[in-house]
Order: C-alpha cells, then sequence, then structure tokens
C-alpha cells in the first residue's frame, strides 16, 4: 500500500516553551506530551497521536539556512477546511507579525508565515474537487497575490475545502 498522508513534522526550535505558546496561538494546536526540551502538539481535531513535535536546540543555534546556503526543508503545510477558517488565521498571524505573504495558486489560497525561529510553514485551502472548472485548472501556471475578500465572495465562507486537489 502507498504512502497515504504526512503524519507529523518534528523541528528544532531553539526555546520550546516559546514554539510550544506561538503554536497554540497562532494554529491552536494542544500539548499532547511534554518533558524538558521537547514538546507533542496536536491540531484541534486531527486524529494523529501527534502533529508537530518541537525539540529544544538552546538560544545559541543558528538560522536555518537551508534554500540559501543548504538543502533542506522550505516549509510545512497545513490545510483548513473553510475560507473562514483561512481568514481567522490570516488575522491571528498578521496580529502576531508572523504573516509573510498570501498567494492564491489557484486551486489552493495559501498564507505563509514563520515562526519565532524563522521557520517558515503555510496554511491553505483547497478548492473542493467539485468546483474545479478549467479556468481554475490552468490557472496554476501562475501564482498571484492571494485577494482573501474576493475568494471568500466567489466560493463562500463555510464551503468546506478539497483534500488532495489531482493533477
Amino acid at each position: 500500500m502507498p504512502v497515504q498522508r504526512l503524519n507529523h513534522a518534528v523541528l528544532y526550535v531553539r526555546d520550546v516553551s516559546r514554539s510550544v505558546a506561538f503554536y497554540q496561538e497562532a494554529l491552536g494546536f494542544r500539548v499532547v506530551q511534554a518533558f524538558p526540551g521537547a514538546a507533542f502538539l496536536q491540531a484541534e481535531g486531527s486524529s494523529n497521536d501527534h502533529d508537530l513535535g518541537l525539540f529544544q536546540i538552546g538560544a545559541q543555534a543558528g538560522p536555518s539556512s537551508a534554500g540559501r546556503a543548504t538543502v533542506g526543508l522550505y516549509h510545512l503545510a497545513w490545510e483548513v477546511d473553510t475560507l473562514a477558517e483561512l481568514h481567522r488565521i490570516a488575522t491571528r498571524l498578521t496580529e502576531m507579525n508572523a504573516l509573510i505573504g498570501a498567494s492564491d495558486h489557484s486551486t489552493t489560497k495559501a498564507l505563509y508565515a514563520k515562526d519565532p525561529d524563522g521557520l517558515e510553514f503555510e496554511v491553505s485551502w483547497l478548492v473542493p474537487a467539485d468546483l474545479l472548472t478549467d479556468e481554475v485548472l490552468n490557472g496554476r501556471a501562475q501564482i498571484k497575490p492571494l485577494d482573501l475578500a474576493k475568494e471568500l465572495e466567489r466560493y463562500g465562507a463555510q464551503t468546506r475545502g478539497g483534500v488532495g486537489v489531482s493533477v
């Protein structure tokens, strides 16, 4: 049987307490297990044992150079069910000065943010499969700035997003 989905991610961070507080406030994660120097968090409604593991390596840790000087992970992406939730998270990330961008990938509406250690992550909503028109599918050829108000008007705040948009 092939791989089904990503179960969890693990990050090295400078300060576990600071990172836990950030992910709780920004994305509503809850701590399911913690011990000195480590914490395991779960997203609301997740059936995973945990969705994010955090391991503390200390304040002396330098910034990640992945993508600039070394190979490495660019970002993690979490999916939300509705555009209303994407809007709520955009507002929260803006209030936290963590939002660094918002893109319209046509089939996916995405927010980009950085955590306290400068590690980038994405929060996205996928256009439901039954709303994927040729125009939407062809739009994947270019990335545009996200106009969340326009997308809320187009798709509605409570429209459930698609799961794994096919190509």
